[in-house]
């Protein structure tokens, strides 16, 4: 079977790297916030262009740390696309703050303008937008511009968009702030969780600081409320350092898979995503189908891994009831119902790409 993901390909290709990364801390003898992470925060820093970088345990403790940082508390309405898995959603719950779902375009799968600008009037405190599949929002600029103006906090979610760029900056350097997460998948991934926020805001950097030990203003003094314990541990910062040099060149690979993908896949009933050439990293390549759940059984006949990167918008969640029973955001639900994520990772070879190629346009409807 074709796997949507091969993290085994992963780590037997970068074995070297990760050995060096285990032995250096295992030598150290340091093991949590120290050598290791503060390098790591610093040169993925240097990499976005950014001023400062601080590591978390999690992608979603990253978003929840940020909104935290940038004045969110419970009772505020937090804007939020409904197409991303519920990890924002899952953050502002964890505050005690209201979602406000915003839907996206049907093209681009992603937040516009029009929906932030509704989402502003109807009184959110801070806007999250999601770079989702690893593209990136084409209007982030005009986004970015409306919340300065309306004293709005803008948070970006890059969790699916490492090194994503657009307008000659990259994605998480548009707003207040930019969250990351380095789950194993991730384009840039861990051998386990781990999550970073960065930011040119020194003040909002420190806070996210303090808020993710504790709250501690030193050691064992607790001075700022509503903190946890969300730390990326040393050995998990070595690996994303070893990691980090060669994200570029896996971002060129993924996007090689992904424009064949779409230059070759011809099927009627089989919508491909158009690829550019930076501003989308191809996280994962996900296409449209009307049909798309007797596409899926015909891909798994033919031993083909797919999955569906959302089911179900956050609103329709079971854990929330009949709470958002009145919200329906058309696009978003169109989506839920169509979209189909294929195998794209940097180790596919390029014959297991032709076959996913062969399988898709040989589908019998």
């Amino acid at each position: 079977m074709l796997q949507i993901n091969n993290l085994l390909a992963r780590t037997t290709r970068y074995q070297t790297q990760i050995q060096t990364a285990v032995d250096r801390v295992i030598r150290s003898g340091w093991f949590v916030l120290g050598p290791e992470v503060k390098r790591f925060e610093q040169s993925f820093a240097t990499f976005l262009g950014a001023n400062h970088c601080i590591s978390v345990a999690n992608g979603t403790d990253a978003i929840e740390l940020a909104l935290k940082a940038l004045g969110v508390q419970k009772g505020d309405k937090v804007a939020t696309v409904a197409n991303a898995g519920m990890y924002t959603t899952t953050a502002v719950l964890a505050i005690g703050a209201t979602p406000y779902f915003m839907d996206v375009d049907l093209e681009t799968q992603v937040v516009t303008l029009e929906e932030v600008t509704k989402a502003i009037n109807s009184g959110v405190k801070a806007v999250v937008v999601t770079h989702l599949y690893g593209l990136a929002i084409p209007q982030i600029s005009e986004i970015a511009n409306i919340c300065t103006k309306r004293n709005i906090s803008l948070l970006e979610d890059c969790a699916q968009a490492h090194l994503a760029k657009i307008k000659g900056k990259y994605v998480g350097t548009f707003g207040n702030a930019g969250t990351f997460s380095f789950y194993p998948t991730k384009n840039l991934g861990a051998l386990g969780d781990g999550g970073a926020i960065i930011s040119n805001d020194p003040a909002i950097t420190k806070k996210v600081e303090l808020l993710r030990q504790y709250g501690w203003t030193a050691k064992y003094q607790v001075e700022i409320p509503n903190a946890k314990n969300s730390r990326l541990d040393e050995i998990q910062a070595a690996v994303l350092s070893e990691f980090l040099p060669f994200l570029e060149q896996d971002n060129d690979r993924r996007r090689q898979i992904a424009t064949h993908y779409s230059s070759l896949i011809n099927h009627p009933n089989v919508i491909t995503p158009p690829v550019k050439e930076k501003d989308y990293i191809a996280h994962l390549y996900v296409i449209r189908s009307a049909q798309r759940n007797q596409l899926r059984e015909h891909l798994r006949q033919l031993d083909i891994s797919s999955d569906i990167h959302y089911p179900i918008p956050d609103y329709q969640q079971p854990v929330f009831g009949k709470q958002f029973a009145q919200i329906h955001l058309q696009i978003t639900e169109q989506l839920a119902n169509e979209i189909l994520t294929l195998p794209c990772y940097p180790e596919m070879s390029d014959q297991q790409v032709e076959q996913v190629i062969s399988a898709v346009n040989s589908w019998c409807v």
